[in-house]
C-alpha cells in the first residue's frame, strides 16, 4: 500500500521575488541596472567618495562632514589591533588553509575577545561593528603574511583602509593609484541589497544571537562560488583559456555543453551591472600600465560573445578579477577582499535588523509521504 501524499503549496524556489525585510541601506534595481546606497546612485558615489565615507553613509545615513570623516578614520585606525589570542590562532592554522576559512574562524574567535561582550546597547553594537570593519582586513593580511613565513606588520594609523591593507600584505606603502583602485573596489562592493550573505547575517542576528555569529554566517555564505567566490573563478577561467586566440572556442564549447561562464549574468540585474563599467575602466588602465593587456582583452571578448549569443551581461565579479590580479593580489585573496568591503554593509544590516527585529522564520513545503506505519524491527 502506497503512502498518501499531500498537495504542495506554491513555492518560490530560492525565495526569488520574496521581500524579506525593509531597508534604508541599499536598493538593487535589476530591471534598470541601478544600485542605490542610502539615496545615492552608485555612479554618483564611485570615484567621488572614499570607502570610509561610504561606511559613514551606511551606518549614519548621510555622507560625513570633514570632522565626522576624521573621527571615523581615527576610530577605525584605533580599532585595528588584534588580540594576541587571535594572532596565535592565525599562526596555528595550517598554512594551506583557504583564506576564507581562516577569516571565518578568526572572526568567530574575535567574539571571545570582545572587551564589551555584555554590552548590547545600541552604542555598544555600533562600536562592535566598527571593530569588525577595522579588524577583518588585519586578520586577512596577517594570515597571508603568516602563511608565507613572513613577519606581520603593525597597522599604520596614517593610512586609510585600502592603503593600510595593501601595506600589510605587500610590506611597502602602496602608490596612490593602487590605493585609489582598491578603494573604488571597496566602495562598489560595500552593500548590495538582500544578497545571500546579507540575508544570512540578518537571519542569524534576528535570533538575537551576537554580531560575531552574524558576520561569521555572512562570511561562510560569501565563500560559495555562486556568491563571492565567483571572482576567483573568473581569473582561473582566463588562465585556463590562456590566450586571445582560444577565447572563441572556449565560449562555444561552454555554450554547447551548457556550462556556466563565471562572471557572466546576474540573479537580479536583467541589464548591465552598474558596477561593472567602473571596474572595466580600472582594469583597462591597470592592464595598460603593467604591460599585460591580454586579460582585459580576453574578458571583453568573452563578454561580447555572451551578450550577443545569450543576451547576458558581465557582472561585477567579471572585471574585479582582472583588477585584483593587476594589483598583484593573490587569487585566493579576491573573495576575502569582497568580505572586507562587504563588512560595512553586513554590520549596517545587522544594526538595522536589531532596531526593529522579528525572527526570520519562513515556511517550507513538505514533499514527502504521510500516513506511514511502523513495521516491527524484526519484520523489516
Amino acid at each position: 500500500m502506497e503512502a498518501a501524499t499531500i498537495p504542495i503549496a506554491p513555492v518560490t524556489k530560492g525565495l526569488e521575488g520574496i521581500v524579506a525585510a525593509q531597508t534604508r541601506l541599499s536598493d538593487v534595481r535589476g530591471e534598470k541596472g541601478e544600485l542605490i546606497y542610502c539615496g545615492y546612485d552608485i555612479n554618483e558615489l564611485a570615484g567621488k567618495v572614499s570607502f570610509e565615507e561610504v561606511i559613514h553613509l551606511l551606518h549614519r545615513n548621510h555622507l560625513p562632514t570633514r570632522d565626522e570623516l576624521a573621527a571615523l578614520k581615527a576610530t577605525l585606525a584605533a580599532d585595528r589591533e588584534l588580540p594576541k589570542g587571535i594572532i596565535d590562532i592565525l599562526k596555528s592554522i595550517p598554512k594551506d588553509t583557504p583564506p576564507m576559512d581562516a577569516i571565518r574562524t578568526a572572526v568567530s574567535a574575535l567574539g571571545c575577545f570582545d572587551p564589551e561582550r555584555d554590552d548590547n546597547s545600541q552604542d555598544g553594537q555600533r562600536r562592535r561593528a566598527m571593530r569588525l570593519i577595522a579588524q577583518i582586513p588585519i586578520v586577512t593580511a596577517y594570515f597571508h603574511r603568516i602563511r608565507q613565513g613572513k613577519s606581520i606588520l603593525p597597522p599604520d594609523p596614517s593610512l586609510g583602509e585600502a592603503a593600510n591593507f595593501l601595506y600589510l600584505i605587500d610590506g611597502e606603502k602602496p602608490s596612490v593609484e593602487k590605493t585609489n583602485t582598491l578603494d573604488l573596489c571597496y566602495v562598489l562592493h560595500a552593500d548590495h541589497g538582500m544578497n545571500a550573505s546579507t540575508f544570512s547575517a540578518r537571519v542569524t542576528i534576528a535570533t538575537l544571537s551576537d554580531m560575531y555569529s552574524a558576520i561569521t554566517s555572512a562570511i561562510g555564505t560569501l565563500k560559495g562560488p555562486l556568491h563571492g567566490g565567483a571572482n576567483e573563478g573568473v581569473i582561473h577561467m582566463l588562465m585556463n583559456i590562456g590566450s586571445m586566440d582560444k577565447v572563441d572556442a572556449y565560449v562555444e564549447d561552454c555554450l554547447a555543453q551548457k556550462k556556466k561562464i563565471m562572471g557572466i549574468g546576474h540573479r537580479v540585474y536583467k541589464t548591465l551591472d552598474p558596477r561593472a563599467p567602473h571596474l572595466r575602466r580600472m582594469a583597462q588602465i591597470l592592464s595598460s600600465k603593467i604591460g599585460e593587456p591580454k586579460w582585459i582583452q580576453m574578458s571583453d571578448r568573452i563578454a561580447e560573445h555572451m551578450l550577443k549569443k545569450k543576451g547576458l551581461h558581465a557582472n561585477v565579479d567579471f572585471y574585479s578579477a582582472t583588477v585584483y590580479y593587476s594589483l598583484g593580489i593573490p587569487t585566493d585573496l579576491f573573495t576575502p577582499i569582497f568580505a572586507i568591503s562587504r563588512t560595512a554593509g553586513w554590520t549596517a544590516h545587522v544594526l538595522e535588523q536589531l532596531a526593529d527585529n522579528r525572527l526570520i522564520r519562513p515556511q517550507s513545503a513538505y514533499t514527502g509521504p504521510v500516513g506511514l506505519k511502523v513495521i516491527p524491527l524484526a519484520e523489516r
